[in-house]
Order: C-alpha cells, then structure tokens, then sequence
C-alpha cells in the first residue's frame, strides 16, 4: 500500500508543477494584461484534485488518520482555483486579479499541505 500511496504523491505533485507552472510560464505576460489559462494549468488542477481525492482513500484505507478539516480547506482552495481556471480557460485575456488568485491560492494549498501537521 505504501507503494502505491508514494505514487500517487507522486502524481499530485505532477499536478502540482503543471498548475504553479502554468502559472509562472504567464508571470510575464500577466504584467502586461495578457495572461491566459493554460491547458496545463486545467489539466493539473484536475490532476491534484483526482490524486488527492484517491490518496484521502487510500490513508483511510491503510487505517491512517486523516485531518479532515485540513482535506476539507484544501479541497476548497482547489475548487475555487478549479473553477476560475475552467471558466476562464477560453479567454484570449484574463484579469490579473483572477490569474494572480489562482497562484497564491495554489501556494497557499501548497502550504497548507506542508506546514499543517
């Protein structure tokens, strides 16, 4: 079990890098008023959300205590960016003030993550 649960670690931190890289690939252009959601940031997002879905499970399975307050906050933080990266995914031009929510609340669940034991 401990195999498989470091493999889907693994794959959330995939998920993980493809949103916050998405992101930082559009640091530039968010200056400038043209940032846009990437599909690698939709596709990491979503990514996260199914591995981090699967790894609740499999502690749970394993009889590992879970935080569900934390899980809880975390999957909230993920939903909103979720949802801001497929509603705005088409655009041409997103606001800054939505491109710039969607990487610190994926910082933020990343600490989250780390620092809340």
């Amino acid at each position: 079990m401990d195999v498989l649960i470091h493999v889907f670690v693994g794959l959330h931190i995939v998920g993980i890098g493809a949103l916050l890289g998405g992101f930082f690939s559009q640091l530039k252009a968010m200056g400038a008023g043209e940032a846009r959601m990437t599909p690698a940031m939709l596709h990491g997002a979503l990514t996260m959300l199914v591995t981090g879905a699967a790894l609740v499970g499999l502690h749970q399975a394993d009889d590992n205590s879970v935080n569900n307050i934390k899980i809880g906050v975390k999957l909230a933080l993920l939903i909103v960016v979720l949802g801001l990266v497929y509603v705005k995914r088409d655009e041409e031009k997103v606001e800054s003030a939505a491109f710039g929510t969607v990487g610190a609340l994926t910082t933020a669940n990343i600490f989250i993550a780390v620092l809340w034991t």
